[in-house]
């Protein structure tokens, strides 16, 4: 199988090396907008790992992965579809609202697979988590409960193009923990602070947020971020249900102290999210091509990703206004 890769910055460098290492990938074309960095990463890789020199070379691969900017992504997607090449972009698909609900409409229309890069789908205890809520062993869900901490917070120049805390690192929670709960949410309420580094509030962002998620049935979840945790990297979720409580993230890595005797203490604990979710990455790819093959369904569909677009934006209005924003006319609709 013949695979392309558009943008080999940190994340598609990560993903060529992944796919790379798949048996059933033949040959890897790399592209770059930056020049000589695609037949850098080739060289690194070595292999059937070629360097391109325009991204309509990858749209005769059996499948693209998009890693380039954001802003590049929907010329990308849209060449991908036109050429009937199944895609795995990274999130967002799209930088605004108007654009990213135009091309949901024009990827559902094409019925080519477009998978987006949301990765904690592909990681093995979420994914059997939200196996055990969708079969309803763990019965009716009560509370969500989510953590995303940094350990060292990014450089003020990622702060300045990252679109902001709720848009760029809780997006995650709010694509998972609807996909895991099952149903629409219809209320949110959101605060920030700046804690941890001027250079966030100059960029018009904030570095620690709490957001509360009502849902439809009753149910509520609460999730909280910061762009520091000087223990480690610290991404977990908690889910307590009407027959059990469960969690991911939890494990001997986990950058939590406690303070009981006999407590847990991490000896090594996540220092990236790109360690924490290490396997998480490697499936991602691995479900890619089953995608592409017809093996299995696209776990992460477009208009999915739409929805926690969505629930960012209405973060962002919450924190900004200082009141909950109702979504329940759009669930209505």
């Amino acid at each position: 199988m013949k695979i392309g890769v558009a943008g080999v910055g940190r994340i598609g460098s990560m993903h060529a090396a992944n796919l790379a290492a798949l048996p059933d990938v033949d040959q890897l074309l790399l592209f770059d907008p930056v020049p000589g960095r695609a037949a850098d990463a080739a060289a690194a890789l070595g292999g059937a790992v070629t360097a391109v020199d325009t991204a309509d070379e990858l749209v005769a691969a059996d499948g693209v992965l998009v890693a380039t900017p954001t802003d590049t992504h929907p010329e990308l997607v849209r060449r991908a579809i036109a050429a009937a090449t199944p895609v795995l972009c990274e999130k967002p698909l799209a930088p605004d609202l108007t654009e990213m609900a135009a091309l949901v409409e024009e990827i559902e229309t094409s019925g080519v697979p477009v998978l987006v890069g949301f990765q904690r789908r592909f990681d093995p205890a979420t994914a059997e988590l939200h196996r055990r809520l969708r079969s309803g062993e763990a019965g009716s869900v009560y509370l969500v409960r989510a953590v995303c901490n940094d350990h060292l917070p990014p450089p003020a120049e990622f702060v300045a193009t990252s679109g902001g805390l709720f848009r760029d690192c809780l997006v995650h929670d709010l694509d998972a923990v609807p996909w895991l709960v099952g149903d629409e949410v219809t209320e949110v309420y959101a605060a920030g602070s700046v804690l941890v580094d001027q250079a966030f509030a100059d960029a018009g962002d904030v570095d620690n947020a709490i957001v509360a998620l009502r849902f439809a049935g009753g149910a509520h979840a609460l999730l909280s971020a910061s762009r520091h945790d000087p223990v480690g990297y610290d991404c977990r979720l908690e889910v307590f249900a009407s027959e059990d409580s469960l969690a991911v993230g939890w494990d001997g890595r986990t950058p939590l102290r406690s303070l009981e005797s006999g407590g847990p203490h991490p000896e090594a604990p996540w220092q990236s999210f790109t360690e924490r979710y290490h396997d998480a990455y490697v499936n991602e790819m691995k479900v890619f091509l089953d995608v592409i093959t017809g093996r299995a369904a696209n776990p992460s569909p477009p208009r999915e990703s739409l929805t926690s677009f969505r629930l960012a934006l209405a973060c962002e209005e919450s924190a900004r206004t200082g009141a909950p924003v109702s979504l329940a006319a759009e669930v209505a609709a």
